[in-house]
C-alpha cells in the first residue's frame, strides 16, 4: 500500500525559508514522477513542482527560481526547498506520486496523495 507523509510546514515571515519533506513507502521512488501541489481554501489544487524519475524537474512560473524539488532515493523521501517565501505562498502543501510527464503539474496525472502540511507566510 502506497503511503505518503508530509512534514516541515510551519509559519515563517516573508523572505524566509522552509524545507518540506515527503516520506514514502509501498513503491520505488526511483521509478515514478513525483510532485508537490498546494491548495488554499476555495481554490483548485495548484501544481508547484515535479520531478521525473530521471531527475528532470518542472516548476510553476510563480515559484521558479525560489523553490527546488529533489529526491533522496536511499531515504525514499521527496523534498521541496522553499526560499524567498511570499505571503501568496501560504497554502496547504501536498506531495503526490505517479504522474506522467506530458503535463507534470496537472493534478489529474497523480494517483496517490499525502495528507498535506500547512505553510503560512506572514508579511
Amino acid at each position: 500500500q502506497v503511503q505518503l507523509v508530509e512534514s516541515g510546514g510551519g509559519s515563517v515571515q516573508a523572505g524566509g525559508s522552509l524545507r518540506l519533506s515527503c516520506a514514502g513507502s509501498g513503491y520505488a521512488y526511483s521509478t515514478y514522477v513525483m510532485a508537490w501541489f498546494r491548495q488554499t481554501p476555495g481554490k483548485e489544487r495548484e501544481g508547484v513542482a515535479a520531478i521525473h524519475s530521471a531527475g528532470i524537474t518542472s516548476y510553476a512560473d510563480s515559484v521558479q527560481g525560489r523553490f527546488t524539488i529533489s529526491k533522496d532515493y536511499a531515504k525514499n523521501t521527496l523534498y521541496l526547498q522553499m526560499n524567498s517565501l511570499k505571503p501568496e505562498d501560504t497554502a496547504t502543501y501536498y506531495c503526490a506520486i505517479g504522474g506522467g510527464w506530458i503535463r507534470p503539474l496537472r493534478e489529474a496525472e497523480y494517483s496517490y496523495w499525502g495528507q498535506g502540511t500547512q505553510v503560512t507566510v506572514s508579511s
